[in-house]
């Protein structure tokens, strides 16, 4: 019988834990750069100290992957960890899963298979529902009247704009997308919503939800919306907010980075390591 392939989950927050849990399922899973405090009462896989006597086949790191001074994101350990004890516990043939990869994780593993996580379709795809969700429940949270009615802007209507609309059809809001194009249009047509174009966006809103990583709220544009109005961006660097100049208007504009590990840790954690999974199922089927 063959054995298990060898996985460890090094660094991240709660979601790499859940991921480790999912991951135990099919392989001999370890976790590494977590305090006792945060671990799950589960026996499915174990905390190792780093140790080069002990071989793993692939390591797991988190979103995103580097903390301060280069070294491992591990914000649920008190300890710093060099990238370099990762590597020495990669067999040569090894590769790395990680979320939002950049040029400095590739030069520090460099001559080891990196796999960026965050770049496969159906991760973005289940990830969107988390993020949607966590947008609504923060919205809620901020602001002091319901959603029943209250007349919302979506910019952008891709996997994220398309979850917050589904959402808040539920719960009767007045919803409008800003797209780019007619196929935008013709999708929110579909959908049963207004549109308009990003360029013409009007300002008679109390909530804004922007999914698009491009500068689209400027300080001309913000300062024709009402102080009461709150924005809330989604989008990756570099959004699409300018937050100093809505900080100067006097409006609230929140920057929600990473939703799914601080709202849906659960599933966030379970959607990486399906994710891993399909890249290991691939690279076998390659190899083949």
């Amino acid at each position: 019988m063959k054995a298990k392939e060898k996985i460890l989950i090094a660094g991240g927050d709660l979601r790499q834990l859940y991921c480790a849990l999912r991951l135990s399922e099919k392989y001999d899973t370890a976790i590494a750069g977590f305090d006792e405090e945060f671990l799950i009462s589960e026996d499915k896989f174990c905390k190792v100290s780093f140790d080069k006597n002990q071989v793993y086949d692939y390591a797991v790191l988190p979103v995103p992957p580097l903390g301060e001074e280069g070294m491992l994101n591990t914000p649920c350990c008190s300890e710093k960890i060099n990238l370099k004890l990762i590597r020495d516990m990669l067999k040569p043939s090894g590769a790395v899963f990680a979320g939002k990869a950049d040029e400095n994780l590739c030069s520090e593993l460099n001559g080891l298979t990196i796999y960026d996580y965050m770049n496969r379709e159906e991760l973005s795809l289940l990830n969107a529902i988390p993020t949607a969700e966590g947008a609504v429940q923060l919205a809620m949270e901020e602001m002091p009247v319901t959603l029943n009615n209250l007349k919302i802007l979506i910019v952008g209507c891709g996997r994220i704009g398309t979850a917050l609309i589904n959402i808040l059809k539920g719960f009767g809001a007045d919803i409008t997308v800003a797209v780019r194009n007619s196929q935008g249009t013709a999708k929110a047509r579909i959908m049963g919503i207004k549109s308009c174009c990003t360029k013409e966006i009007e300002y008679n809103f109390d909530l804004v939800f922007n999914t698009v990583p491009s500068m689209i709220f400027n300080y001309e544009l913000l300062k024709q919306f009402s102080q009461k109005t709150l924005f809330i961006d989604l989008a990756s660097k570099p959004g699409g907010i300018d937050f100093e100049a809505a900080s100067e208007l006097g409006i609230k504009a929140i920057w929600a980075l990473g939703l799914p590990g601080k709202t849906a840790p659960v599933t966030s954690g379970e959607i990486i390591a399906d994710t891993v999974n399909g890249i290991i199922e691939e690279r076998g089927e390659s190899d083949a």
